[in-house]
């Protein structure tokens, strides 16, 4: 059972950027549970669209996979014969963790748990890919050729599951959504120190972008459908398909 999230509980002169180091594993599924609306529900339908787009004979991916909450929920929901998991994360703390939760989990679905850059992982033979609030973290001028890498390295008919905490055009929306997710941090235990602090330590680490620029960039990349499935205030999930071959 992890610890519960206290990293931002008492005052700090100077906020370091955020990072996923072992005081962020100690207490991450904490962390995640009291910052993220939906989450829960994130996690157990990805395993839901695995069930229906996984193929058989090919590799699913969770890039960014943390402590892979999502690649259990896949793990236990896909149906596929001959699928593999491969789970990248590039935090070894966090790697480090996961391998454990992996060994005592009962699924029976082989993953090859890497600690590595997603920008270095080669997408092969995929019919699954998922950023589970993942992207926002990658600088925004790499984010275009992530996605392409992924689109080019899913058999037809695949698909890519992006979560995102997302901005809006609208400075009011945008203001709105943003005090609508502070009272679910402080509803959730969390003090307005804490929130401040966390704000500022994500500050030029998480970079948001609006529905509309990953909607555009994941069709300008060569998906077909493209859409949000999942939304709580600034926090949505997105599903893109790749086109079956004519």
């Amino acid at each position: 059972m992890s610890k519960r999230d206290s990293i931002y509980a008492n005052p700090l002169g100077d906020v370091a950027g955020f990072q996923f180091d072992q005081s962020v594993v100690d207490v991450f599924p904490d962390m995640i549970q009291r910052s993220v609306p939906g989450y829960t529900t994130i996690v157990a339908m990805i395993g839901t669209l695995a069930e229906r787009y996984a193929q058989s004979g090919s590799r699913c991916y969770d890039l960014g996979s943390s402590l892979c909450a999502a690649t259990l929920s896949m793990r236990h929901r896909i149906p596929a014969a001959d699928c593999e998991i491969v789970a990248v994360d590039n935090s070894r703390a966090m790697v480090d963790r996961a391998r454990t939760v992996l060994a005592a989990d009962s699924g029976q679905i082989p993953v090859t748990l890497v600690c590595d850059d997603l920008q270095n992982i080669a997408i092969e033979n995929a019919s699954v890919v998922v950023l589970n609030f993942t992207l926002q973290f990658i600088p925004v001028e790499e984010r275009g050729e992530i996605l392409q890498r992924i689109c080019d390295g899913l058999r037809p008919g695949g698909v890519l599951i992006l979560s995102e905490k997302v901005a809006f055009q609208d400075r009011d929306h945008q203001e709105l959504m943003i005090e609508l997710h502070h009272s679910f941090k402080r509803a959730n235990g969390y003090s307005e120190m804490e929130v401040a602090q966390k704000r500022a330590a994500l500050e030029n680490v998480l970079i948001p972008e609006t529905l509309a620029t990953h909607r555009e960039r994941m069709k300008s990349v060569g998906f077909g459908s493209v859409d949000v499935w999942f939304q709580c205030f600034n926090f949505a999930s997105m599903i893109a398909i790749k086109a079956d071959a004519a």
